[in-house]
């Protein structure tokens, strides 16, 4: 566990849970603590899923500008591979991955958002991409995620202005995909995540893999993606186990083994 993040498994499900008081600003020290936690998540084969949650105020306000303000052209230059890297090892989860954001996903805290697979909000949450107002961009991939996620000229629009986006509007283009009470966001979160907990877990890596591959490329590198992926996973017991479950009691009542 570290200082401020740290990970817990229950029932199959791994929550990340942010906590820096008073606004789980994301330092330097949350980066390298987030990095390792998503790297601990990822190779646990107990975490069959992943919550990533900030708690019941709010999921992170942002990067802590108090570290960056000091830093020049040089010194940023050879940090800002680390602030992606946490986001990134996030977003490289290869389980389905759920951010259950209460309050404001603002800055840093969005682009943690943005590298879930899946965002369930409160119905009062607060977005936003506010970089360009303090005279910088997005730097841990949102200005890539976020253009990914809602269309160019939209995210444009979010990160040009740097205003903030509410529920509603989340909700509407794309930004969340499910708003709930805000006292139910992170029991939402676990019951999404539970679906996958008897999943094949290898099917669901490689369908991720497909996915988020694909959208980097052009069609045809897309598809040869799919291929190698859709072969790959005729390697897996599970594969058998569930066509055969097909076969003889229809699809659903599978038992898999994540082998």
């Amino acid at each position: 566990m570290g200082d401020f993040v740290n990970l817990t498994v229950e029932d199959g499900i791994g929550t990340i849970r942010l906590d820096r008081p008073k606004m789980n600003a994301i330092s330097f020290q949350v980066q390298a603590e987030l990095l390792e936690v998503a790297t601990e998540a990822a190779a646990d084969d107990d975490v069959r899923a992943v919550v990533v949650y900030g708690g019941e105020k709010l999921f992170a306000a942002g990067n802590d500008v108090k570290e960056m303000a000091g830093l020049s052209y040089s010194e940023m230059a050879k940090r800002v591979a680390g602030v992606q890297a946490a986001v990134t090892a996030v977003a490289e989860i290869p389980k389905p991955v759920v951010a259950a954001v209460t309050g404001y996903a603002l800055g840093g805290g969005c682009e943690l958002a943005l590298a879930a697979d899946f965002r369930i909000a409160a119905d009062d949450a607060t977005f936003g991409q506010p970089e360009v107002l303090l005279g910088i961009i997005p730097g841990a991939g949102g200005t890539q995620r976020l253009a990914r996620l809602v269309g160019p000229s939209k995210a444009k629009d979010l990160i040009f202005s740097g205003r903030f986006v509410k529920a509603d509007e989340a909700l509407a283009i794309g930004l969340a995909d499910r708003l709930v009470p805000a006292a139910s966001v992170y029991e939402e979160a676990l019951a999404w995540a539970s679906q996958f907990t008897k999943a094949a877990p290898y099917a669901l890596a490689a369908a991720k893999t497909a996915i988020d591959k694909g959208l980097g490329v052009d069609l045809a590198t897309g598809l040869a993606i799919e291929q190698q992926q859709f072969a790959g996973v005729f390697a897996t017991q599970d594969s058998q186990t569930g066509m055969a479950s097909f076969l003889e009691n229809g699809p659903g009542k599978a038992t898999f083994e994540g082998k």
